[in-house]
């Protein structure tokens, strides 16, 4: 069994107390929050938050599963990190394809991409009622 002074016990102590802060300094901040009101679910708050779905799941993704189903009335959801807060997005629409959005939002087809993580390359996976981020990636191909 180990022994510990009073002095050894607080100094344990305030390095583990520091590196708590340090952890949560360095977590960014969040840029704009929403609460979930009833009927709520992750596209509609997406949609009407000018949020992506992907971002809203990723920013969350302690408090959200990946099928959306565990919201509760009055939770507090983050929609977007400072500095990482897509907020000009686009809905996924019948006859939608990759191309067609990029070209809708002015951007190149490989923004698009880069800005949602989630679409595989030959643009397959995109569902209706998806929400999009469909803003200019800074030094991307369309030089915004």
């Amino acid at each position: 069994m180990l022994n510990f002074t009073r002095a050894q016990t607080c100094i344990i102590a305030c390095l583990s107390l520091a590196t708590v802060l340090v952890k949560a300094q360095s977590a960014p901040a969040c840029a704009r929050n929403y609460t979930v009101q009833p009927g709520d679910f992750c596209d509609k708050i997406s949609a009407e938050q000018n949020v992506s779905t992907f971002q809203l799941a990723t920013v969350n993704s302690g408090i959200i599963d990946p099928a959306c189903d565990n919201l509760f009335v009055g939770e507090v959801l983050c929609l977007g990190l400072v500095g990482q807060d897509c907020s000009t997005v686009h809905v996924v629409a019948s006859g939608d394809s990759c191309n067609s959005i990029a070209g809708q939002a002015n951007i190149s087809t490989a923004d698009l991409l880069t800005d949602n993580p989630n679409i595989n390359a030959g643009c397959t996976n995109i569902d209706l009622g998806e929400v999009l981020c469909v803003a200019p990636v800074v030094n991307s191909t369309t030089g915004a």
